[in-house]
């Protein structure tokens, strides 16, 4: 589509009503009425069903002839044959929003691609604005008024990142991770056959949203490079976009194409695409979920520059090659910092970059090397990874509350890894987490998070330039 629609009634509507609502929560009508209410949506929530019985407290309609206005959105899990007669009775009682979940359409042979040339027929006649169909859902879970209208199995743990995805199982595997790990996820888009909305117009439509602070991507094929690219760059002037390209190998290229129609793209038409859209491209689903922790606490991204602040000279080595491959800078420390810290640390302990404060490291060594490094060496650094190996003879609960005391002050971005066994690891992952500082279980995945948030700078003024024609070619079918 050319036009921008108006997505509001997708993300947070006054009034939802599910044609095919049930209570057993093995049908994707159950799922869909159960998951509304487990999201905490205070909108009205209208079931309907042609058996008209009570759902869990609230009136049943039989139809959508029976409401006495217009539902905002009309969500449909039916039988595929019965959702153009479903559609028409929308059209009929002037319902203009609809999110239909089931298949059943152009992904579906001959008779599918007959029953979406109906189902757009119908469309452009009623005016309506279609989400779907053959989709998960969306969920959106803005404080302001929480919406989810989906049958995934669990609810993102909510924050200011948005997944838009051309895969129903990986929008899945991303709200499991996000509870997990976890990342600040709160609004999940399966795109579905896109017959109206397409990734781009929900990338458009989230890029004006204030409480999105960050747009993750998966994308098979987009249909129109040009208006993806115009919305890209003027989203990625506002907040990070990070891609994941499916496709991008000659084997991948044609699973995709049986997948979502896509057309196949060399790697390095690709590249250039994304560089132009100001967008970071990663290449696994691994390295989008470490986007999305490092995004999730610093938006605006932050510089190259890293010190490396740890208490154990194998992890600081290994985290020093992965910063390095990663891009960032490793300068050497000022001289003043330096010298305070020959002066308070053991003569053993390593005064560089990386720094190494010896395993036996309590918290007041922990703490007068970083309060020196925020008071002395601000200047110097965009980022500190500290490293925190947790030997047998550390309590380590004394040096992380001391740690989260110092960071919940800092004006620097900080990111934290802690190694070996680690008996109080959820409690002291909270603790830091809390204080604004990304937690994780190795050295190597938080050097690649930090070096794709220092990213951003960059990528965002790749995209303030002159655009140019694009290689990339678009979906054809």
């Amino acid at each position: 589509m050319t036009d921008r629609r108006d997505l509001k009634p997708f993300f947070s509507p006054r009034s939802v009503a599910v044609v095919g609502a049930a209570e057993r929560p093995t049908s994707s009508g159950g799922a869909v009425l159960q998951n509304l209410r487990i999201c905490g949506y205070d909108g009205e929530i209208i079931p309907v069903n042609p058996k008209g019985e009570p759902m869990f407290g609230l009136a049943t309609r039989r139809s959508l002839r029976e409401l006495t206005a217009p539902a905002e959105l009309a969500v449909i899990v039916i039988r595929p044959d019965l959702i153009l007669d479903a559609v028409r009775e929308a059209v009929a009682t002037g319902h203009k929003n609809l999110l239909i979940l089931p298949g059943g359409f152009a992904e579906a042979g001959p008779e599918g691609k007959v029953r979406d040339q109906d189902l757009r027929r119908i469309a452009a006649e009623g005016g309506l604005t279609i989400a779907g169909p053959n989709c998960a859902g969306i969920i959106h879970l803005d404080p302001q008024r929480r919406f989810g209208a989906t049958f995934l199995r669990d609810m993102p743990p909510g924050g200011g990142i948005a997944f838009i995805s051309q895969s129903g199982a990986l929008a899945e595997e991303v709200i499991a991770k996000a509870n997990e790990m976890p990342l600040r996820v709160g609004t999940v888009v399966s795109v579905g056959n896109a017959v109206h909305l397409g990734v781009d117009d929900y990338l458009d439509h989230l890029g004006q949203d204030p409480s999105i602070t960050c747009v993750l991507l998966y994308i098979e094929s987009i249909d129109d490079p040009q208006r993806f690219r115009r919305i890209a760059r003027a989203v990625t002037q506002r907040k990070p976009v990070v891609a994941l390209i499916g496709g991008a190998t000659g084997p991948g290229g044609r699973a995709a194409a049986a997948h979502t129609g896509a057309t196949v793209n060399d790697d390095a038409a690709i590249e250039e695409f994304v560089r132009d859209c100001g967008m970071i491209r990663v290449k696994s689903l691994r390295r989008l979920l470490l986007a999305a922790k490092g995004f999730g606490f610093f938006p605006d991204g932050f510089g190259r520059r890293a010190l490396i602040l740890s208490n154990s000279g194998g992890p600081g080595v290994i985290c020093t090659d992965r910063a390095t491959v990663e891009g960032l800078e490793l300068p050497p420390l000022p001289n003043a910092f330096a010298s305070t810290l020959r002066a308070n640390l053991p003569g053993e302990a390593s005064v560089a970059n990386p720094l190494d404060l010896l395993a036996d490291a309590r918290e007041d060594r922990f703490a007068m090397t970083l309060t020196a490094a925020l008071e002395s060496a601000a200047g110097t650094y965009d980022s500190i990874l500290m490293i925190h190996v947790v030997p047998f003879m550390v309590d380590a609960g004394p040096v992380i509350a001391r740690l989260a005391e110092l960071c919940r002050a800092a004006k620097l971005p900080i990111m934290h890894s802690m190694m070996g066994t680690l008996p109080g690891k959820a409690e002291w992952f909270r603790a830091m987490e809390s204080a604004g500082v990304p937690m994780f279980n190795d050295v190597e995945a938080m050097a690649e998070a930090a070096g794709l948030v220092a990213r951003y700078g960059e990528a965002r003024l790749a995209a303030a330039g002159t655009e140019r024609p694009t290689a990339l070619s678009g979906r054809t079918s």
